[in-house]
């Protein structure tokens, strides 16, 4: 969930199969495919793999790394965001996050909250946050440093009035918060060697949140706030950095399958065969260097132009969205191809403006492959789950000498890169 900026180009890392991110500052970005060329793996041997993976690649070369761990999934009509459980005052409370590379702050739910949600609908408690119940909680004033480095990048304001430090944050899918900012002990798990576990803790500011608006307050997939991930100052992976406690790079992996869940570690994991490309320097967000989009193996004429990085454009890596969003010209080229290259066994049907697809073969049989080109020479092939939005499944009968046969119609929408249209509302 980024703050709101000029819509420019937007790939959503939950949308992609096993996809997995490191980034440091200023740093590099790190492409696992998660599926391999010939996609022949199976779904639940892709879930072994990764659970026997996770311990190996907590290998950290520099020392201990802080381990969360990573629940939900990218399908939208399930939960369509992804959340960690985090530990924070005294004594530890648990509180439910979402998970977000496009924003900077961490906060949560306050006790004084006016209009927060009271339940969630991914059955995980909801708890509200209480300074004064936490005899390690203070308050960050004004002429704190602290908030003064929040003050060079817009993560918090200041009330002359109580001098007090706070923030408002408008997110790019309307919904907002405003509060004040606390500092408390954050609770986590050091792993060292691979398997040693460490209880530790370390005091961070965040923010206590007073005021919700939008999605933020409707209770189908309420948390109790948004763990930012960015590289300002006032970012949690920033702050223990600044401490010495984790190095300033953090892990990502997100689990594209049905089950969900992923990694999230505050330091570097060590795998092979990871692709690399660079991070673009001196942005606010995660940019990176689209440099063409291929259809079934055919380049989509689009004016290079659309792609570069400017104040209001670029190709960004957001967590905490769960649709992948192309500008115009590219969008039209993209959808144009993917049209003219689906069997003509697929019945094609518009449903409330969007494109469908009804099929009753394996879409892998019926739609192209597509490859997202980055710079450094690296790619990210998405086969037909990756970029189709399974809408319904429609069960028809016909009978025939009294023998039933079933036939499940897929209905598969291509509405999953509209920037225009939107079938939900997301985080």
């Amino acid at each position: 969930m980024g703050l709101l900026f000029p819509a420019g180009v937007l790939i959503a890392v939950v949308v992609f199969h096993a996809t997995v991110v490191l980034s440091s500052f200023p740093a590099t970005l790190h492409l696992e495919r998660g599926v391999p060329a010939s996609h022949k793996l199976k779904l639940s041997q892709l879930k072994e793999r990764d659970r026997v993976r996770h311990s190996r690649m907590l290998q950290s070369s520099g020392g201990g790394v802080v381990d969360f761990p990573v629940q939900g999934t990218f399908d939208p009509f399930l939960v369509g965001l992804y959340y960690t459980r985090l530990q924070l005052g005294s004594p530890p409370r648990d509180f439910y996050v979402q998970i977000d590379t496009g924003s900077d702050v961490l906060w949560v739910s306050c006790s004084s909250c006016n209009g927060c949600p009271v339940s969630s609908g991914l059955h995980i408690p909801l708890n509200f946050f209480d300074p004064g119940s936490s005899p390690t909680a203070s308050l960050i004033s004004c002429s704190d440093q602290r908030c003064s480095l929040g003050l060079q990048s817009s993560d918090s304001v200041c009330a002359a009035q109580n001098n007090q430090c706070g923030y408002t944050f408008q997110y790019g899918d309307g919904s907002g918060t405003s509060g004040y900012y606390v500092s408390d002990l954050l609770h986590f798990d050091t792993i060292l060697g691979g398997s040693v576990m460490n209880n530790s803790s370390a005091p961070i500011v965040f923010g206590c949140s007073t005021l919700q608006t939008g999605d933020l307050t409707k209770p189908d997939r309420a948390v109790d706030g948004i763990f930012g991930f960015g590289q300002q100052d006032m970012s949690v992976i920033s702050q223990l950095a600044s401490q010495g406690i984790t190095p300033r790079v953090f892990s990502h992996c997100l689990k594209g399958d049905d089950a969900g869940g992923g990694i999230l570690v505050l330091g570097e994991i060590v795998e092979p065969n990871i692709v690399y490309t660079p991070l673009v320097p001196s942005q606010p967000h995660y940019n990176l260097n689209l440099q063409s989009i291929y259809v079934n193996g055919q380049a989509l004429a689009i004016d290079p132009s659309v792609f570069a990085t400017s104040s209001n454009q670029g190709t960004i890596i957001d967590s905490g969205t769960t649709l992948a969003y192309l500008t115009e010209a590219a969008y039209d080229p993209f959808i144009s191809a993917i049209t003219s290259n689906v069997s003509p066994s697929v019945s094609p049907y518009l449903s409330k403006g969007n494109q469908c697809y009804l099929t009753s073969s394996s879409i892998n049989d019926v739609f192209p492959q597509v490859s997202l080109n980055f710079a450094g020479g690296s790619s990210m092939i998405l086969i037909p789950q990756d970029y189709l939005i399974q809408q319904s499944s429609i069960v028809s009968s016909l009978s025939l000498i009294l023998v039933t046969f079933y036939f499940i119609l897929l209905k598969i929408c291509l509405d999953l890169l509209d920037l225009h249209r939107s079938c939900w509302s997301v985080y």
